[in-house]
């Protein structure tokens, strides 16, 4: 089986480079970056001058680009050169209504989809420890299993198309409002002189802990705003107030990796315009 990979960049060549390694599948990899293409050969994979080049060839093509509209536009190449029967996977972070439409475009073309997008960010994609959430068919997410294994810990098939995505979205929400929970209590904790990364050690040894916690180091603040904004447009088609999410919405945006090192490793750090150091320590009387 030939496999693509559309989308070079962090995440998709070390994904690209898993399925090369543990499958030993041709692997076709395109990016509108030409510097990105230049490591291709160095992990195994080949490099191809277009999206064609992939439609024509692949049997699986894993889409890993930033936004809606590169889907779709990414999607509308592939089913122009695509090969009858080719599935494609999505596995961007994109809005499930997005999915819905897509999978008419490649259903009418003869093609399949699904949407697979992943959780644990740079550091699953290079550990080859992510985790897949499917939208789709069963008979199509189950041909893409051999793939997707060799990037991720786990596949869930979660449901139609679209389910992935909704999935993904549910997650985000609980990721960004735990990085909001995460930074407030522990700068309470800062302001009155405890040190910011050793209580973050012993919060995870605490019914406090959470995932985003564990991994707060690495957490790069990226996406948040379109995460957020999927959530919310969901929100509101569906007739629902979360009223918490609509600050998590606004509190996310204000928050940076360099506000978090302060927070952690260093003596002050800054949090909605306002900078915070220890108050001086009071003694025992």
């Amino acid at each position: 089986m030939t496999v693509g990979f559309i989308g070079f960049g962090d995440m998709g060549s070390d994904m690209a480079a898993h399925v090369a390694k543990k499958d030993g599948r041709e692997v076709l990899v395109y990016d509108i970056d030409p510097a990105r293409l230049e490591s291709a050969k160095d992990i195994g994979v080949t490099p191809v001058d277009g999206i064609a080049a992939i439609g024509r060839r692949a049997e699986v093509t894993v889409i890993m680009v930033s936004t809606d509209a590169q889907v779709e536009d990414v999607v509308g190449e592939l089913v122009k050169s695509g090969r009858k029967g080719a599935l494609f996977v999505v596995a961007s972070t994109i809005h499930p209504k997005t999915m819905r439409k897509l999978d008419k475009e490649v259903r009418r073309a003869g093609m399949k989809l699904i949407d697979a997008p992943v959780v644990f960010g740079r550091t699953g994609a290079k550990e080859g420890t992510l985790v897949s959430l499917c939208g789709g068919r069963e008979e199509n997410v189950d041909k893409a299993r051999g793939v997707l294994d060799c990037y991720s810990k786990a596949v869930y098939h979660m449901g139609p198309i679209g389910s992935g995505q909704l999935t993904k979205t549910v997650n985000n929400m609980l990721h960004w409002s735990s990085c909001v929970a995460n930074f407030e209590a522990i700068l309470l904790g800062k302001r009155y002189g405890l040190d910011g990364q050793r209580l973050r050690q012993v919060l995870i040894n605490c019914p406090a802990d959470n995932g985003s916690l564990r991994r707060w180091d690495s957490t790069r603040f990226t996406w948040h705003e379109k995460d957020m904004d999927i959530a919310l447009d969901l929100a509101q088609e569906g007739g629902l107030m979360l009223p918490l999410f609509g600050q998590v919405d606004q509190l996310i945006k204000n928050l940076k990796p360099s506000q978090v090192k302060g927070l952690l490793y260093e003596d002050s750090t800054t949090y909605l315009g306002q900078e915070v150091t220890a108050m001086p320590a009071q003694e025992d009387s």
